[in-house]
């Protein structure tokens, strides 16, 4: 879930890999109406999941255990144990939506490499009403990140409950939402595809590549 804002004011992504080179992770975001943000990890370690990124622009990060299950074919359940969180999303596609879904899913990976390639997708996203998006950018660890959607949905219909507190509907918003100065989308959004975030340091990667093959 690349990004989803509601009418309150509260905000909510969720992320998922189940393969990387460190161990599986998710995680869910939270924004509430006052900017600060939340990061919730079900994972075996912080420093191996979005934390290791974003650094210190989270004002509160913890583990939780996060599950999802579909509960239709365009329907999925998100919920946290602690604190509680009752999320539902319906995802849906438009005709364009599925043409670009076609185009994505076949494009090869070194179509990323080249900066116009990577603006041309940018700007197709502002053309879906997803703001001013930068899909290649400096992450605030100062790692190089790069997300690459291969298939997109969007996101409409959604409720939230964290805590008793009631997030209202899914909304659009006139400009981006950012996070330690990387924006997320203006409208919900369902992302399916890759991410990479460089670890320039060699040593920094072969240590903690080390560390969870003994730990994971």
């Amino acid at each position: 879930m690349f990004g989803l804002p509601f009418d309150t004011g509260h905000l909510l992504a969720l992320r998922v890999f189940p393969q990387n080179p460190f161990a599986p992770y998710a995680t869910v975001w939270h924004r509430d109406p006052t900017g600060r943000w939340s990061l919730y990890v079900d994972g075996p370690r912080l420093d191996t999941a979005c934390p290791r990124y974003y650094g210190d622009t989270f004002d509160h990060v913890a583990h939780v255990r996060i599950t999802l299950t579909w509960i239709g074919p365009w329907t999925l359940r998100i919920t946290l144990d602690e604190p509680g969180l009752e999320w539902t999303v319906v995802a849906s596609q438009t005709a364009m939506l599925r043409l670009c879904n076609a185009i994505g899913a076949a494009a090869p990976l070194w179509t990323w490499r080249p900066r116009l390639l990577i603006s041309a997708r940018e700007a197709l996203a502002r053309g879906l009403g997803m703001g001013r998006l930068r899909l290649a950018t400096e992450m605030p660890s100062g790692h190089h990140g790069i997300l690459m959607p291969e298939r997109m949905f969007y996101v409409d219909r959604s409720h939230a409950v964290l805590d008793g507190v009631d997030f209202g509907r899914a909304t659009r918003l006139t400009t981006n939402p950012e996070l330690g100065g990387v924006p997320l989308p203006a409208r919900g959004v369902m992302v399916v595809g890759q991410g990479m975030w460089q670890i320039a340091d060699r040593a920094e990667y072969e240590r903690t590549r080390a560390e969870t093959a003994i730990s994971y």
